[in-house]
Parts: structure tokens; sequence; C-alpha cells
């Protein structure tokens, strides 16, 4: 219920009258079966009569009429029942619910129509609602250890989308000496706040004795969230499921909320954290890049592991690789980033039931992202021989150390250059001239180039004499 000081309505007159009733009626109720719970001196006194009845609402009438506002009337209430109980019972969790019951009827314009029987001032009063009687409906019930579990406003949200009715009681425990300002936080959000001394479990024990009664209290109440991690709370649970309740085991694992449906054992899940953004396609081949160029100069290899690209994507951006990739390409899978995009990275795999590894086109020591090499012969010459494709080669292989330290090429990066130029694959250039030949038969025939083997494929290196 929010604390804010709004004005009291038109109505004030019938509000004080509600409240009046109200607290003559928890007086009476608590003579009759709690007698310890008033001071001495209001314990004998005969509160049912009519004439005590008639002084008592009369003088509340008057004590709180001058209220302005709803929280100086709440405050107003407050003072009375002070007045009226024991500091022991004042700090029973019967009293912290009591003072809900208050909130509710002053922050919600209720009227409550006094029963001529007894009634227990903890169960839920008849309310009339603009002249007509209105049936209470079910209602939601959040207990919860704060030193236990952080349960934020965007946590609670995700509670009352599950819940089947509306929130409306929320009580927290801990030790709020040792919790800052965070009691001030929680009061603002409708919080009632019940105060435990400090030692292991002691939020989880009162919870326990507050809730197994939470039905006697609240008795239109359906579904509960029990928020803590602690496992001994599971006596509470089945307590409160073994009287009709729904009830809900709220844990915290890592940075995620679980929500366990005790009923039917669905789980939901709800992250702590703020949802990551989706890059756009542009902006992810920038982050990979990035990625790759940082773990080339770490392993000191030009060639990495697509899956540790796509593990140090998950690390630095909060995010699966695939994930991104499908959103914006639903057909796509997570490596099909890197093959489906020639002009950027080159895709290398040994054999079949190798690892797939990718690399950059070029990059320099001073760079903090690839380089991406332009071709020096806009006019490509036509291939019509082996001989021109050996020369086409050369050209190639100058272009890709242009710009690069080393010395060779790989042959996997020779051929996504070659097939970016021409358009077409190296290995269907070469079949049109010798059937069935391959890449590497074809290199170690030519006198421009020697072939060396790497850890996981081929480089190919120019000879000295070798010209364009």
């Amino acid at each position: 219920m929010p604390h804010h000081l709004s004005q009291l309505a038109t109505n004030s007159t019938t509000i004080v009258h509600t409240v009046s009733e109200y607290l003559y009626q928890t007086l009476v109720f608590l003579q009759q079966q709690h007698p310890g719970g008033l001071k001495l001196r209001y314990r004998e006194m005969p509160w049912p009569q009519a004439r005590y009845r008639s002084t008592l609402l009369q003088k509340l009438h008057q004590g709180l009429s001058p209220a302005q506002n709803r929280q100086v009337l709440f405050n107003k209430v407050q003072g009375y029942l002070k007045t009226l109980f024991t500091p022991e019972f004042l700090t029973s969790s019967e009293y912290t619910l009591l003072l809900t019951k208050f909130e509710q009827l002053i922050y919600s314009d209720s009227t409550f129509i006094p029963n001529p029987g007894q009634i227990d001032p903890l169960q839920t009063p008849p309310i009339y609602l603009n002249g007509g009687l209105h049936s209470p409906p079910g209602i939601g019930i959040i207990l919860l250890d704060v030193e236990n579990i952080q349960l934020d406003q965007k946590a609670e949200k995700f509670l009352g989308e599950i819940c089947s009715y509306p929130i409306q009681i929320r009580v927290a425990f801990a030790n709020w000496r040792s919790m800052g300002k965070r009691d001030l936080e929680f009061h603002t959000r409708g919080y009632q706040l019940i105060h435990v001394p400090p030692g292991k479990d002691s939020a989880d024990l009162k919870m326990a004795t507050v809730g197994s009664s939470i039905f006697v209290y609240y008795p239109t109440a359906k579904e509960v969230f029990v928020c803590s991690s602690d496992k001994a709370l599971i006596h509470l649970c089945n307590t409160l499921q073994s009287h009709g309740l729904t009830v809900y085991q709220v844990t915290k694992k890592q940075s995620n909320i679980d929500v366990f449906n005790s009923n039917t054992g669905e789980m939901k899940q709800f992250s702590l954290l703020d949802p990551p953004i989706i890059p756009p396609v542009d902006q992810l081949i920038k982050q990979l890049q990035s990625l790759i160029l940082e773990e080339q100069k770490r392993i000191k290899n030009p060639w990495v592991k697509i899956s540790r690209v796509a593990l140090l994507y998950k690390e630095k951006y909060r995010l699966s690789l695939s994930t991104v990739v499908s959103t914006h390409f639903s057909d796509y899978k997570a490596s099909d980033i890197f093959s489906k995009n020639p002009k950027y990275f080159a895709v290398h795999q040994p054999s079949e039931k190798s690892s797939t590894y990718v690399t950059l086109f070029s990059t320099t020591n001073n760079s903090s992202q690839a380089l991406i090499i332009t071709p020096s012969n806009l006019n490509l010459p036509t291939i019509q021989s082996l001989a021109d494709l050996e020369t086409a080669l050369v050209t190639v292989i100058q272009d890709l150390l242009a710009e690069s330290s080393e010395n060779c090429v790989s042959l996997s990066v020779l051929g996504s250059y070659f097939n970016r130029q021409y358009g077409q694959a190296i290995t269907q250039v070469i079949k049109q001239f010798l059937p069935g030949g391959k890449l590497t038969k074809f290199i170690e025939v030519c006198h421009s180039f020697q072939l060396e083997k790497n850890g996981t494929g081929w480089n190919v290196c120019l000879n000295h004499s070798s010209e364009v």
C-alpha cells in the first residue's frame, strides 16, 4: 500500500467512522480472546456495554477527525493502538498484520460494517463499496526473507504476473538494524516489516512462525510466495499447501530468481540482470573481429577455434552467439556468420572430425580491429589455363602479404580471398583444366610456391623469384 500523503476525500467522516468501528471491534475481541494483549487498565473494562462503546467511539471520532490526510490518520491510529496494547503485543507479528488491516481501510475508501456478534479483527471484515456488499476476492501474499533474497520491484512485478490473484499483502523479515536504509525502501513499497534479532536462520524461523498461520489471518489468501533459499522452509510450504493454498517457492541462484509452483511442479525463471541488447549485424561483425584479434594476439596464432570465439562472445556480452545470429537470420547457425561473410572472415576445417577455425584476412600489430584487404588489381585477368591460374594466385598472395608481417598465407585464407575476387571456388577453376585436381596438388607442382605444413593445415609461401 503506497504511503503517500493523499488528501482525505469528501467522505472523510465515513473513513474515520470505519476506522473507529474497526478499532473498537479489535479491542473487544482481544479482551475476550487474548486479554494479555491489552494494558492492565483497559483489560477489565466492560467494553461490550453500549455506554462504553459509545464513549470510546466518540473519543476516537474526536481524535481522528482533525487528520488532514491519510498518512496523518494512520499515524493517529497507531498512537491509539500503542496506548491500548502492551509492548509485547506491539512487537508481535499479529500486530503487524493488524496494521495492514487498518491500512486497507484507510487507503481503499472502504466501509467496515460492524458485526453484531463477536468478530476476529484479524479476519477480513465485511466491506461495502459504493453502497453494495463487496465479497473480498482471493489475494496473493509475499513472505520475503530479505537477508536471503533481494527482491527488487522488477522481480516483484514478475511474481505478480505469475500470480492469479492480486498481491495485496507483503511481509518482509530481516534484522533491519543491519540492513542500512533498506527498511525505508521496503516500507515505501508497501511491505510490513518484521524485525528479527541477529543469528543464523532467525529470519527463516520467524517467517515459518508467522507464515504457518497466514491462512488464519487472511482467509481470502489463495496464493503465497515463500521467498527464501533455505530448504528448511519446505515444512512451511507443505503446511500452507495442506490448507488449500497455492504455494510458490522462490529461490535465488546466481543472477536468477527461480519460482517453483508446488502444486503443478512448474518452474519459471526471472533474471535479475537487465536483458542484453541484440546488436545489429554490422556491430556484431565488428565485435567478432575485435574478439578474434585479441585472441590471436594471446595465442600467437592467426587461427582461432570458432567454438572459442563463441565462448568469448558470451563471456563479454552475456549473450549466446547463436541467439544473436538466429535473431537476424532464422536459418543460420552460429558458425554461418563467419562462413557467409568471406569479406571479413576466412574459415578452415582441416578434416570432417576436427574443429572449425576462423581468421581475419589481415591484421597489424597497431590496429585495434581487423583490416580488410582491398585488391590491388581492379581489372582481373582472365584465367584460361593453369599458367594463368598460377599467375593469378601469385597476385592474390602478394595482396594478402602487402599489409602483413607474415611471409606465408594460409591455404584456407588464399581460397577464401580468391573466391571473393573471382566469384568462384579455386577448386572449381582447377577442375576446369585438371579434372579431379586438388589445390594442394596444384600448389606443389607450381614453381612460384612453396607449401608448408602448419598445426592446423597448410601455408603457401612465394618463391623469391616469383613475379607478377
